[in-house]
């Protein structure tokens, strides 16, 4: 599966975007998907991740209330709605997709990075 990442961009703090994965193949609802980021010299990490089917969800607790992860298997994209955005959520965000929930960082499939920058 090929994944690309759209949404990112400059917003104020407490601000919101939503960033967009769409996902190349129609097997996309075979995927179980995800969401992390990675910040200037830091180490990436997970942000959130959604089953194949949408029902279950799990956030890091940095962004859990703030952040919703969602999909649509209709149209091969998985969504991150991301409020109340904080200086620290600045990263270059990335989806991912495995054939395992949760996903394995070390067999992901990942999309090429969508910038969100966050200004104070």
């Amino acid at each position: 599966v090929q994944l690309q990442a759209s949404g990112g961009g400059l917003v104020q703090a407490g601000g919101s975007l939503r960033l967009s994965c769409a996902a190349s193949e129609s097997t996309f609802s075979n995927y179980a998907m995800g969401w992390f980021r990675q910040a200037p010299g830091k180490e990436r990490e997970f942000v959130a991740n959604i089953d194949r089917s949408g029902v279950y969800t799990y956030y890091a607790d940095s962004v859990k209330g703030r952040f919703t992860i969602s999909r649509d298997n209709a149209k091969n994209t998985v969504y991150l709605q991301m409020n109340s955005l904080k200086a620290e959520d600045t990263a270059v965000y990335y989806c991912a997709a495995d054939w395992i929930y949760p996903l394995r960082i070390s067999r992901a499939t990942w999309g090429q990075g969508t910038q969100v920058t966050v200004s104070s």
